[in-house]
């Protein structure tokens, strides 16, 4: 079974086209700038083989479905032998932002599917319309193949009321739905997947803390194999310092900045999503380039560092408080793999609980999933890479059965 898995922005499309059978990529890239002259695809095919070819397209996007439509055109080229034609492709898996309320799970997308997705723009404008335009550019494109949605916010439906719900006026969330959804589902429920699986492990038997640590951040309390809490709230902004955004800051900073700067609302609510977190802090969001200066000496990338790594220890600390007992911390996504220093400083501190990191072990960039804690270590540190892709795609097989 091949599935093609979705990821549509508002001016990108990221997809990977997956062998199920093997669960082996066929091919993976990204088309970008959509809307503009300049429009970008790049396409590696057999990414994981000895024939890993790169083809490169920069030329007019028009919109989703001129860019998906080059897409097809690569992968069942004669010379490039992918697929033989459309209809080879089973399944489409879309990543989807939100689903509200209403979806705790994969969907087979139907009409009345569209419409709820379409209703839950309000709470993720920024999101919900394009991934809408790379659904229904697929339906048109591949009108053989099952389209499946996979939602961020379902992994955290199984949240309790007392933890989802904000202390306001109750008739927020009776009209307007206002309560904590939580994002980055398909990432933490890949990698406690794989977590429990290389603990030899039941998953509901298992009370984890995955660590999700790119330019988007967030934090996950997970009991018993099923999320109970999480950093992001209503919107991908609550929670730990990001790359661009700020997490968790006093709601009265709103009003103080619109009277004090004369900022209006539109302002404040960009300035915290792209112009706050590491950003905010020293000018930069790359963490290696914070790095760098830190080694030149700057003060203001060392209290980036402190402020985001300070940050994620104090909610371990309210998460082991939550689960009561934690049998392993998980670390993924692009810092969260990549830099052993951000891990050493998130757990500093935290040997009194039980949770004891292997200096050696950890001071490495990580490719496969590796154990980083001490063996007299009470909770065991890991760090797995995410593969939300395989994650939508195992989603996708499991809907279609």
């Amino acid at each position: 079974m091949k599935i093609l898995v979705i990821n549509s922005g508002s001016s990108s499309i990221k997809f990977q086209l997956i062998d199920m059978t093997d669960e082996s990529v066929l091919a993976a890239g990204l088309v970008e700038r959509i809307g503009d002259k300049d429009g970008f695809i790049q396409c590696t095919l057999r990414p994981e083989t000895t024939e890993k070819e790169i083809v490169v397209l920069r030329e007019n996007i028009a919109d989703h479905q001129s860019g998906m439509r080059m897409v097809v055109d690569i992968l069942i080229d004669s010379d490039t032998g992918i697929i033989p034609d459309r209809e080879a492709i089973r399944g489409i898996g879309h990543r989807v932002v939100h689903g509200g309320e209403v979806f705790y799970e994969p969907t087979l997308i139907t009409d009345d599917v569209l419409e709820v997705i379409e209703k839950n723009i309000p709470l993720a404008p920024l999101h919900n319309p394009p991934n809408l335009d790379g659904i229904r550019v697929a339906m048109e494109l591949f009108p053989v193949a099952e389209q499946v949605a996979v939602f961020d916010t379902a992994f955290h439906q199984s949240i309790p009321p007392y933890a989802y719900h904000y202390a306001l006026p109750y008739k927020f969330y009776e009209e307007q739905r206002i309560r904590r959804y939580g994002f980055h589902g398909t990432s933490h429920k890949y990698v406690a997947a794989e977590c429990a699986r290389l603990m030899d492990r039941p998953l509901a038997e298992l009370n984890l803390i995955t660590i999700h640590l790119g330019n988007g951040c967030s934090m996950t309390a997970i009991k018993n194999g099923r999320s109970v809490d999480t950093t992001l709230g209503l919107t991908p902004l609550e929670g730990l310092v990001m790359g661009t955004r700020s997490g968790d800051v006093d709601p009265a900073v709103h009003a103080f900045l619109a009277r004090n700067c004369d900022m209006d609302i539109e302002e404040i609510d960009t300035m915290l999503n792209r112009d706050s977190g590491l950003k905010g802090l020293c000018g930069m969001n790359d963490m290696r380039d914070i790095h760098a200066a830190i080694a030149q000496g700057s003060e203001r990338a060392r209290l980036a560092l402190d402020v985001q790594t300070y940050r994620n220890r104090k909610y371990i600390g309210a998460y082991m408080a939550v689960l009561g007992r934690v049998d392993a911390i998980v670390f993924t996504a692009g810092i969260g793999e990549n830099d052993a220093v951000v891990r050493a400083r998130t757990v500093d501190g935290l040997e009194p609980f039980g949770i004891l990191l292997d200096a050696a072990a950890n001071d490495h960039r990580v490719r496969e999933p590796s154990l980083l804690s001490r063996v007299d270590s009470r909770v065991q540190i890991w760090c797995i890479p995410t593969n939300e892709e395989l994650a939508i795609a195992r989603d996708v097989k499991s809907v279609l059965g």
